[in-house]
């Protein structure tokens, strides 16, 4: 999952960056509200950490820009105020979720894993597709009853695809939400991701899971996905 940090303090921004990458998600970071509104713009994120006050333009004005177009990304705010009109405004304005200054990484982390499921439409802590379960609390995949020994973007990729089970993804769209900005958008990591997390997932069953729709993407599930004829 990708998740945009717009934060001004750039000792906060690192450590969320930081936290967040250890969670397994490509982070990208502005420190600036038109920055910040220009990244957004710019990329499809499963959800956008964004503080309240920040130069050139305030968070909420740029919360409330994104929802005028249409942006329905998903909005946590973080703000040093914590009287009800500040929680009412931020809420109105069009976020998802309002964290209160100084707070717990771990509640943090927490708040943007509930927004990603929210994002993809499923309450569920646990994924599941076929002998294949994800426990993303716990960072924990395993296949027949197999712990999956996962790099972090192979983690990142497996969840992605398995949240959106049974639909063609193509590679831009995993490139959109699991690398950053630095990646080379001529680079085959994509391809070379998804190699070597098929051989883990048939180290512990060899029944495919992730299949290839040539010109189109790939697509994860049980039973091989049809294709209807052009």
């Amino acid at each position: 999952m990708r998740v945009l940090v717009v934060e001004d303090s750039s000792r906060l921004q690192r450590t969320l960056g930081l936290a967040l990458r250890k969670s397994g998600y490509a982070v990208d970071a502005a420190t600036d509200g038109e920055e910040g509104l220009w990244l957004a713009e710019s990329h499809d994120y499963d959800v956008i950490v964004l503080d309240v006050m920040l130069p050139n333009r305030d968070g909420l004005s740029l919360l409330a820009e994104l929802r005028r177009k249409n942006r329905a990304t998903h909005v946590l705010l973080l703000t040093a105020r914590d009287t009800v009109a500040d929680r009412v405004a931020g809420l109105g304005a069009g976020a998802d979720d309002y964290l209160v200054k100084p707070f717990a990484l771990e509640e943090l982390l927490a708040r943007v894993a509930a927004l990603c499921r929210r994002a993809y439409g499923t309450k569920q802590p646990r994924l599941a597709v076929g002998d294949l379960e994800i426990d993303p609390a716990a960072r924990r995949a395993s296949r027949a009853g197999r712990a999956l020994d996962l790099t972090a973007r192979e983690y990142l990729l497996l969840v992605y695809l398995t949240r959106r089970r049974g639909q063609v993804i193509s590679r831009a769209e995993i490139e959109e939400h699991i690398y950053d900005e630095h990646v080379d958008p001529l680079s085959n990591v994509v391809d070379s991701a998804v190699c070597s997390l098929r051989k883990k997932l048939a180290a512990a069953n060899d029944a495919p899971l992730i299949h290839t729709r040539r010109g189109l993407g790939y697509v994860i599930d049980a039973e091989p996905a049809t294709v209807p004829a052009p």
